[in-house]
């Protein structure tokens, strides 16, 4: 029997969830943070337009997401 793997690469997936339970958050810039180190796990597409990284602190973006009212 032959082993299958398969490997799923969801877009923005962190927050198609969070807009699934809050649909005010559609058309919004919207980031989701790790748990342990504030660091960008998950950015819409209106957030990266923005330039604010994968994996950045959110201490070095702060000046940004205030400016563009990221939620």
């Amino acid at each position: 029997m032959k082993s299958i793997f398969a490997l799923a690469d969801c877009n923005n997936f962190y927050v198609s969830c969070e807009r699934v339970f809050n649909p005010g958050l559609n058309s919004r810039p919207v980031i989701v943070l790790s748990n342990n180190d504030g660091c960008v796990v998950s950015r819409s597409n209106e957030t990266k337009v923005l330039g604010i990284h994968m994996g950045a602190p959110v201490f070095q973006c702060r000046d940004l997401i205030r400016k563009h009212n990221v939620w």
